[in-house]
């Protein structure tokens, strides 16, 4: 059991390195100029990573999620593919990310309480 001084230090160092994590981008990476040359000449691979990393990330976690749910019962797996599928296909259609995303959801959860 920690004391209320630990406990004060604690949230005090969670706070700066959340502090340090928010301001990071804008400290290193802004877009600070003299005249028109910037300060950092990062910007081909900024402009690299911001293109990729979503995606990137957005498609492991789609993978994880499958994989987890293939690795249990295999019908809920089912299920999780069929939300996903319908997710795809929504946002295909729409372009609106919000709207699939909760469709795909949704679909899920209408099925878990029908199937499962």
């Amino acid at each position: 059991m920690t004391s209320v001084n630990e406990a004060l230090i604690l949230v005090f160092v969670m706070g700066a390195v959340i502090l340090f994590c928010r301001a990071f981008p804008f400290l290193f990476f802004g877009a600070k100029e003299k005249g028109k040359t910037k300060l950092f000449k990062w910007t081909a691979i900024l402009d690299f990573v911001e293109k990729t990393v979503p995606p990137v990330a957005m498609t492991v976690l789609a993978f994880n999620a499958l994989g987890g749910a293939f690795k249990g019962n295999a019908g809920d797996g089912l299920l999780v593919l069929a939300a996903s599928m319908v997710t795809a296909l929504v946002h295909l259609w729409k372009r609106n990310a919000l709207i699939s995303i909760f469709g795909g959801t949704a679909l899920y959860m209408v099925l878990t309480r029908i199937f499962l």
